[in-house]
């Protein structure tokens, strides 16, 4: 079977199960094959029913005295039984599934694998898993994979089609230098692929992780180089004199520019005026003023009688960007028009603002991934500008320069990332930070505290509601699974409707269409939904000025820097705001962890501390960065595997720039192969 054929082919999936596959991104076996697994979970020896944490996975055993009892609920078959030894009781319950009432029998021995839950003053397992004596001593000790989910598929049929896929593969020939693979100790290619599904135990799936961990940053780093050569000292077609019209719109501000946005406003003019092709990344902290730098930068074009275009990567976000800056120019008098082009606009709309775009009617053009669409024609255009540029590939950056003559680019992040990382990352930048809040923003009050404080911050959140306030809600998961122990949005939502009656609850994720997400959205920034129950789809998200409360479920299953780009969609407005984090687990170093943003709201201190504390037992856990898009590699729990990857893809472009030398020829192939595929999902 070849890798690229579809997973339909594997056996026991068909166009149901299929399509199920799709919507997990899952479209080929090779597809499959890199569909890594999220998390892993260790069944270790089974636990003492005193022992139990509450909202931990653990095995019991035991002899079951009873029988197990069916009852109906609505439409509900419960089955339940309990188990005890010495040190305690535990009930277990299962819902629909009243065959188990043959097997749950009295005098016999089982093993039960699940999630402890407290209900009703007692400890509970829901669903777990049952296993014969020999059965559970066959499995323990080792790792098993658990899988990101959709309903209908979950994690056995996924591991199964997995297994499947693995013994059916094509082998790929290894393409890594052979020096490469020895200084580093990785793995060969074929067993990293196998053993990161199905590790034996902890040894095997560091050395699995580890490979493919140096493979991601090798290519990418690759791809990156290959950038900033072409780009090198380019000469520009568009040489820009810096426009007075700008510098009176920076002076009739309300609010003077901090020394930081003066400093990197001047580096970008400079770069605009000097004659080379400006690539510039600004790195900015959440509210640190990125929006009004890039809003200045454009009308110095536009004053030259070119055009300029900002890419944002949701249409609320494009659509605010938009309002504003007319608003903007409106009240301070600037004779400037921007246009909208968004995806949704019905075709009359988006016909209108191609016309308006193609004869120069538009002076400056704010829009998504549709500014990158062949049927936009630009007149002119001098600087492209995309914030939060971490959203965007490669090659969707490099399409909407191409709509010009080689304009200057300038990209925008509020990801705070250490600037030893940034320059190997962005090494195809120049770097410029805002590492300067505004005098006048009001610091976020920050609290982090355990489950037993969720009904005081229902009850902080209804307050706030009543005063007109709105809050977000993060939840890491967007439906429940078999095997996470996290919370989920859907679930979620629902609790918090029944426990906040009055007030409109409303949910938001990344598995939703387009345009609902921007419908909600919209409704959240109008007003109409009090609170919003989302995945970290947000953290790139509008400005919600009224929004003061951000609570975080599970605030331990992420990253620093991403709990902190959570909390920066509050805070954007007048009011005194708050961010609750909510620690759901008692491992060791989660609260020290959580401390750091307790006391600070400087995001590039937090990332410093992140990439100190951050150890590769961070790797059983979910995803924790959410910064660029790689598969398994995370920029602060590899940091130090990141900085010897661009050393060496540096001295092997030194001694071989285009890899033309034979012994680099399944490299190139494989680097061609690998341009072509993640062009667009890499991001930079």
């Amino acid at each position: 079977m070849k890798n690229q054929d579809s997973v339909r082919t594997l056996k026991g999936i068909g166009e149901k199960s299929g399509k199920l596959f799709e919507k997990l991104g899952v479209f080929t076996v090779d597809d499959l094959l890199h569909d890594y697994p999220r998390a892993y979970h260790a069944y270790e020896e089974p636990a003492a029913i005193g022992e139990l944490r509450e909202n931990e996975i653990f095995a019991v055993a035991g002899i079951l005295q009873k029988d197990a009892s069916v009852r109906r609920f609505s439409n509900i078959q419960i089955v339940t039984v309990s188990l005890k030894d010495g040190t305690g009781s535990l009930q277990l319950t299962w819902y629909n599934m009243p065959y188990l009432r043959n097997t749950l029998q009295a005098g016999t021995y089982h093993v039960f694998y699940g999630k402890v839950v407290k209900k009703n003053n007692r400890l509970t397992m829901e669903q777990p898993e049952i296993y014969s004596r020999d059965g559970y001593r066959e499995i323990m000790e080792t790792l098993q994979p658990v899988y990101a989910q959709t309903r209908g598929l979950g994690n056995k049929a996924i591991s199964r089609a997995v297994a499947q896929a693995l013994d059916v593969r094509q082998l790929e020939k290894e393409y890594l230098p052979e020096k490469l693979r020895r200084k580093y100790e990785l793995a060969e290619y074929n067993y990293a692929v196998e053993h990161i599904h199905f590790p034996k135990d902890r040894r095997e799936l560091l050395a699995a992780r580890r490979r493919l961990v140096f493979d991601e940053f090798f290519f990418f780093i690759l791809a990156v180089r290959g950038l900033k050569e072409k780009r090198s000292d380019q000469k520009s077609a568009w040489t820009i004199r810096l426009a007075p019209e700008a510098e009176e719109l920076k002076n009739r501000l309300p609010y003077r520019l901090t020394g930081a946005q003066e400093r990197v406003l001047r580096e970008i003019e400079g770069d605009l005026s000097g004659g080379l092709v400006m690539n510039r990344l600004v790195q900015g902290d959440v509210g640190s003023g990125k929006t009004i730098i890039a809003v200045l930068a454009l009308l110095h074009v536009a004053c030259n009688g070119f055009q300029g275009a900002l890419m944002a990567p949701t249409e609320v976000l494009a659509k605010q960007h938009y309002e504003n800056m007319s608003r903007l120019f409106e009240q301070y008098g600037v004779q400037k028009t921007p246009v909208l082009l968004t995806g949704s606009m019905t075709a009359r709309e988006k016909r209108i603002a191609r016309e308006k775009i193609r004869s120069h009617e538009a002076d400056i053009v704010i829009g998504t991934h549709a500014l990158i669409q062949e049927s936009v024609v630009y007149d002119n255009l001098a600087l492209v500008i995309t914030d939060e540029q971490h959203r965007f590939g490669v090659g969707q950056r490099e399409r909407l320069g191409s709509k010009g003559r080689e304009p200057h680019v300038l990209v925008m992040s509020a990801t705070p990332i250490p600037r030893t990382l940034a320059i190997i990352l962005y090494g195809d930048l120049d770097i410029s930070v805002i590492d300067e809040l505004p005098k006048n923003r009001l610091p976020v009050k920050n609290c982090v505290v355990g489950v037993g404080y969720r009904q005081k911050a229902y009850a902080f959140i209804a307050k706030q509601a009543a005063a007109g306030r709105q809050a977000y809600v993060i939840c890491p998961m967007v439906e429940p699974s078999e095997l996470l122990d996290a919370e989920n949005v859907l679930d979620y939502s629902r609790r918090l409707q029944e426990a906040l009656p009055g007030v409109r609850v409303e949910y938001l994720h990344g598995k939703m269409k387009g345009s609902e997400k921007n419908r909600i959205m919209e409704r959240f920034l109008a007003g109409e939904i009090q609170v919003l129950v989302s995945t970290t789809v947000i953290e790139v998200g509008v400005d919600v000025p009224n929004a003061t409360v951000m609570m975080i479920e599970n605030a331990e299953r992420f990253g620093l820097a991403q709990l902190h780009q959570l909390r920066g969609r509050v805070g954007r407005g007048p009011y005194q705001s708050y961010c609750i984090m909510v620690n759901c687990g008692d491992q060791e170093g989660t609260q020290e962890r959580l401390d750091i943003l307790n006391r600070s709201n400087d995001g590039f201190y937090i990332a410093s501390e992140d990439l100190k504390l951050r150890g590769p037992g961070d790797i059983f856990g979910l995803r924790q960065s959410g910064d660029l898009e790689f598969k398994l590699a995370d920029i602060f729990t590899d940091a130090g595997l990141l900085k010897s990857v661009s050393e060496e893809a540096d001295a092997l472009l030194r001694e071989d720039p285009a890899l033309q030398a034979e012994e680099h020829q399944e490299l190139r192939r494989k680097l061609d192969e690998y341009l072509e595929k993640s062009l667009d999902r890499l991001s930079l």
